[in-house]
This record gives structure tokens, sequence and C-alpha cells, in this order.
């Protein structure tokens, strides 16, 4: 296979992991976590109370109704409404008591998953400009060896990252898609090297520039 068939082979599959990878980034609706057990059993001493006095008394309701019109008589914040007053802004609620450093801890890692993601589907599309614009002609000059096998694995680890968008797996999926396109770049800088050509100093001064802003911390 020629230089440049070979380019179109590889660019044909970057850009279909680009385009996975655009999907995988776009904003989605976070999985709403499941609600504890005992919210479901749960019920207030006052509404427990104010059933005994229904079945117990046949008057009682009523009584309660008098009781709301007198005035100087009020009652404590909830018994009115039968609802709980949900907490003020500033009370930490019952799970982050529990454990405190957690819900940091999660949104962090989150952060830096998003950043690195944001680093590939940036870098991916940087190197098939790159490609297009000025390897693929360069080719048609100098014989380099290319081969898409590098490609067709990206390509298979971003359609990998597409089907669970979070958790361990898709970390590890990440990690190994940065690592599969640095190889990539890599491997395009070397076999430019073997030419000093102006033209060949800029692509390799590009593709360094391109690697460096992915393995950015």
């Amino acid at each position: 296979m020629t230089s440049p068939a070979a380019l179109l082979v590889s660019l044909r599959h970057q850009s279909g992991a680009l385009c996975t990878l655009w999907a995988v980034a776009a904003p989605h609706p976070p999985h709403s976590p499941p609600q504890p057990s005992h919210t479901q059993t749960f019920r207030p001493a006052w509404h427990s109370l104010r059933e005994e006095t229904e079945v117990s008394e046949p008057g009682g309701a009523l009584e309660l109704e008098e009781e709301k019109s007198v005035p100087g008589k009020s009652l404590k914040d909830g018994d009115e409404s039968g609802e709980i007053s949900p907490p003020s802004p500033g009370e930490p609620r019952p799970e982050r008591l529990a454990w405190p450093g957690l819900a940091r801890c999660e949104t962090l890692r989150e952060m830096a998953v998003r950043s690195k993601l944001s680093r590939l589907v940036e870098a991916t599309s940087q190197l098939v400009e790159i490609e297009q614009t000025l390897l693929l002609p360069l080719l048609q000059q100098l014989p380099l060896p290319l081969h898409p096998k590098d490609s067709i694995e990206f390509r298979n680890i971003c359609s990998r990252m597409a089907l669970q968008r979070e958790g361990q797996q898709f970390e590890k999926d990440l990690h190994e898609a940065q690592q599969c396109l640095k190889t990539i770049i890599e491997k395009l800088i070397c076999s430019l090297a073997v030419f000093p050509s102006d033209s060949c100093i800029s692509v390799r001064f590009a593709l360094r520039q391109i690697l460096q802003n992915l393995l950015a911390m």
C-alpha cells in the first residue's frame, strides 16, 4: 500500500473515531441516584398520631381544625401542611454529613475525566486537519512508511467508549485511546524526521504541538 493510500485509510478511521468522540463528549443527563429505601417507609410521628386520633376519636379531626382557628396558637413547622420542610441552601444534606468528602472527590474525578476527554477530542480533530491539509500533499513526493493499524485500533477503542460513558471501564478506555493517539502522532514524527525539508519540519512542529496539548496535565 502506497503512502497516500495508507494515509487515506488512516484518515477514514480517525474521522470515524472523531465522530464517535463528539457523541461521547456531548452533554447527556446524569443517571438519577437510587432513593434510599427508608424514604419510602418513613412516616413522621405527627402523622401516625393524627391517624390514631382519627381512628380512636371520630371528632378528633374537627377538634384539630378548631384549634387552628384559635388566635394566639401556632403549630410547629410542618404540622399544618403535613410536609417536611427542605433544608436551607447552606444546611448540609444528610448524605453529605455521612460522607463529608465523597461528593467533592467524585466531582473532581468527573472534572478530570471530562478534561481528558476534551483534550482527546481536540487532538484528534487537529491531527485529522493536519493530515488532510499538510501531510497528504507532502506524501505525493515523499514515501513515508505508514500503516493504518493504529488508526483502526484507535477507532475500536472509541467505539467501546460510546457503549459505556462512565465508570472505571470508560476511564480505562479513555486512557487507552489517549495512548493510542499518542503512538500515532509519535510514529508520524519519527517518519518525517528522516526528511530534513522545510515542509517536513513544519509538519513535525505542528504534530509536536498536538502531542503536547494531548498530554497536558
